[in-house]
């Protein structure tokens, strides 16, 4: 960096200083909303470079911020705060005069265009006795002998940014996530599945500014839950800077089997919606949000078709935010890869189907307030109040990622693998399992049910591991039992001793 002596963003050797922009959303508010709005951004943009870049320091301005980061810290986390446009590294700075910005950049560029293709921009603010042509011109007249004009694909391209009586000289420019600080807009709960729908859902509405808690109704018990919070984790450690989300686990087993006993069944689906709802507005109302957030899409599935949308709005009191309701599948899963949870998202297997028959798809309002008036209209108020509260920032990811890979009892639905030697399989048998060795696996595991969930077992719990992991890296859930041949007897002896079944 070549900043002249005196000017008001002093680096200390090994530091890179990077100038933020706000998004025009942001700038165009009144005076008033902005000033909140700006201090709001500075707060959260400081979180985040005081977890990438401890040090750091961060100036704010009317129209532009500037951050100091310290020599290894880094600055792609302001790629994710919301509310910044774009952020750019700065060469260097002086003050705006027409010749000191000509001497800068020519001592900046003037060895990284030689033999090479450039082009100037030049972006003005403020009242100078020089256009910023006449810098486009003068810098480039300086450069010239050593390299050739190429406004359209140069090789490197050159930005002067003039703002009041500074000059800003950079060279390139980083995409922020744009929106709105996260924190302006108050705050909503969202109904999280851990699918690709509910995760994008969310990272729509914390960027439109709104800070968001999280609803999780379990139905597929601690394996599934481990995955969710999993994706939970990224919207909470990658985008949510100046917040500090927590996820309501609620567990749906008692919703699901007064459902089945109560509702006829092709009502299953949208009644088990309406109760997802009402555990949302409880946890909302606990939390003071104003509105609730699903990952709904007009036309996806059964329970989205307009009329069971229709059907399902009554449970709930507050607004129903659906920022994907036009969106199809495909953009949907393009966004997730740019949040980063689509790798988590696809192992994670559709849990809430719970009725074996047709789906009424255009449901009756009265049918449907025939078969609710049935329901235990305090149970799910019961059930958020023993749902346990993960505070999502202290979650360990390391242990987090070391659990995702293990169970510790036998699933009867499951697709059950025998890793085991053949003597260890005649010793102790394990009914239903397929007998699969190590090498087979790895190469190929592509005729196994991707429908359900796969538990596989060796002799120590440590080959089946690495075999699950490479099948969750490819979308099938699947698990290594913890302590393998030898937690394995003891779960047969025990299900002999009671006469449960194991295995597939």
């Amino acid at each position: 960096m070549r900043f002249e002596t005196g000017f008001p963003l002093p680096a200390p050797e090994g530091a890179r200083v990077a100038m933020i922009r706000m998004t025009g959303e942001l700038t165009t508010k009144s005076r008033r909303t902005r000033s909140r709005f700006q201090r709001v951004l500075a707060r959260n943009l400081r979180e985040a470079l005081a977890g990438s870049a401890p040090g750091s320091v961060l100036r704010e301005g009317w129209s532009r911020l500037f951050a100091t980061v310290p020599e290894g810290g880094s600055l792609d986390p302001l790629s994710r705060v919301f509310g910044v446009s774009s952020f750019s590294v700065l060469d260097g700075g002086c003050q705006a005069d027409l010749e000191r910005i000509v001497t800068c950049g020519s001592d900046l560029y003037g060895e990284a265009v030689r033999g090479r293709t450039y082009g100037i921009r030049v972006r003005r603010s403020g009242h100078h006795r020089f256009r910023s042509r006449d810098v486009a011109v003068r810098l480039g007249a300086a450069l010239n002998p050593e390299a050739t004009v190429d406004l359209d694909d140069p090789d490197v391209e050159i930005q002067v940014e003039i703002r009041g009586e500074r000059a800003y000289l950079f060279s390139s420019r980083s995409r922020g996530a744009g929106g709105l600080p996260l924190g302006v807009e108050g705050r909503a709960v969202s109904l999280l599945s851990g699918g690709f729908d509910s995760a994008a859902a969310s990272w729509m509405l914390l960027r439109r500014g709104v800070a968001l808690d999280y609803v999780f109704c379990n139905l597929g018990g601690a394996a599934y839950r481990r995955m969710v919070v999993e994706v939970a984790k990224v919207l909470a450690d990658r985008w949510s800077y100046g917040t500090r989300p927590r996820m309501h686990v609620v567990e749906f087993g008692p919703v699901v089997e007064e459902l089945r006993a109560r509702v006829p069944p092709a009502l299953l689906q949208v009644l088990l919606k309406r109760q997802m709802y009402r555990t949302a507005n409880v946890v909302a109302e606990r939390a003071g949000a104003e509105a609730i957030v699903t990952g709904e899409s007009v036309g996806q599935v059964s329970s989205q078709t307009l009329a069971n949308l229709r059907a399902i709005d009554g449970a709930s009191a507050l607004p129903v935010l659906r920022p994907l309701v036009g969106m199809e599948k495909n953009d949907i899963v393009a966004l997730t890869r740019r949040i980063g949870t689509a790798a988590l998202s696809a192992r994670i297997r559709e849990y809430c189907s719970i009725g074996d028959g047709p789906t009424a798809t255009a449901a009756k309002l009265d049918a449907v307030a025939v078969a609710d008036a049935e329901l235990d209209p305090d149970l799910v108020r019961r059930l958020v109040v023993a749902a346990d509260v993960v505070d999502l920032r202290s979650v360990n990811p390391g242990e987090l990622a070391v659990s995702a890979l293990f169970v510790d009892d036998l699933d009867a639905s499951a697709v059950t693998v025998d890793m085991r030697s053949a003597d260890a399989r005649r010793a102790a048998p394990w009914p239903g399992a397929e007998a699969r060795s190590y090498d087979e696996l790895a190469n190929d595991f592509s005729d196994l049910d991707r429908g359900r969930p796969v538990v596989l077992v060796c002799a120590e719990g440590l080959l089946s591991a690495q075999i699950a992991e490479r099948m969750q890296e490819a979308g099938v859930e699947a698990y290594s039992l913890r302590g393998g041949d030898r937690r394995l007897r003891r779960l047969l002896e025990r299900d002999v001793g009671t006469g449960a079944g194991g295995g597939r």
